[in-house]
């Protein structure tokens, strides 16, 4: 693991919810983009992105247009969004103090002049947490830049986290991050044929949701673990078993932690072990 997780904690983990629903909605362009574009998947992956460490920031998966490889991406710390052609930064537009409806504007004469088709009229199949940007408004991001600097620093944390747990896992898929959720996740597959019934074990990250207002690490399987006779689970672990069942560590639960990295990678894999006791893999 090369993250420093003790760099960490510099914001408050819940003080990060209005910046994560602001990038939360402005990555949907990416998606979107991706949408217009791409040869739908069953199982939604042209949509995903990819959290590109050094730019920071979430990446499409390549568009082809006129021979070239174009990506969309968005910078969260920057809260812009950028047009790479070929792995070379072509455009930016920062997004504060602007409509959903000037973004269109500079967004599909872009893509159009990349032969690409526009986005601005793709129809989200989920829906997003209400904001007054969703109803109109400019995206306010006044003193913001710190959280969003945090945010980008436990997306960092996550890719790190998620590249050593896919190493050293057989089955592993690639690392996503999921614009419905905004979580970045691996999924291990513990079958080697697939099918609606094939046993997994994802381990992710979300930047915060419903359920809890901060960053958490998740472990869950498929098919889910029955809520009864769970073991004891060792800090910063918990069991989560509203709506869905898994092992959840909360970031403030995580920055709690004298040695937090080992602390996070022994949480994973006992976590994952129990996973394959249990399922039987």
């Amino acid at each position: 693991m090369q993250f420093d997780w003790s760099t960490l904690g510099a914001k408050s983990p819940t003080a990060l919810v209005r910046a994560r629903n602001l990038a939360h909605h402005a990555v949907q362009w990416v998606s979107k983009a991706a949408r217009a574009n791409l040869q739908a998947a069953a199982d939604d992956s042209h949509s995903s992105l990819f959290w590109d460490v050094e730019r920071g920031a979430f990446l499409s998966q390549a568009l082809a247009a006129g021979g070239a490889e174009v990506r969309i991406g968005f910078k969260l710390r920057n809260f812009a969004l950028m047009i790479l052609r070929n792995n070379r930064e072509l455009d930016e537009f920062e997004l504060g103090g602007r409509k959903d409806t000037s973004v269109s504007v500079w967004f599909d004469s872009a893509l159009r002049a990349l032969g690409l088709k526009a986005a601005s009229e793709i129809e989200l199949p989920y829906s997003l947490p209400s904001l007054p940007v969703s109803r109109g408004s400019a995206y306010h991001v006044s003193g913001e830049s710190d959280a969003f600097d945090e945010l980008a620093q436990w997306y960092d944390a996550a890719a790190d986290l998620l590249a050593d747990v896919a190493a050293a896992h057989p089955g592993a898929g690639p690392i996503r991050c999921w614009p419905h959720h905004f979580d970045i996740a691996t999924l291990i597959a513990l079958d080697a044929e697939g099918g609606e019934n094939a046993r997994s074990i994802g381990v992710g990250v979300s930047p915060g949701d419903d359920y809890y207002a901060q960053p958490y690490l998740y472990v869950s399987t498929w098919p889910r673990l029955k809520p009864a006779d769970l073991p004891l689970l060792a800090q910063p672990g918990r069991w989560h078993v509203k709506d869905f069942v898994g092992a959840v560590a909360t970031a403030e639960d995580i920055l709690m932690q004298p040695e937090r990295a080992p602390a996070v990678t022994a949480f994973v894999e006992a976590v994952i072990a129990i996973g394959r006791e249990r399922l039987g893999a």
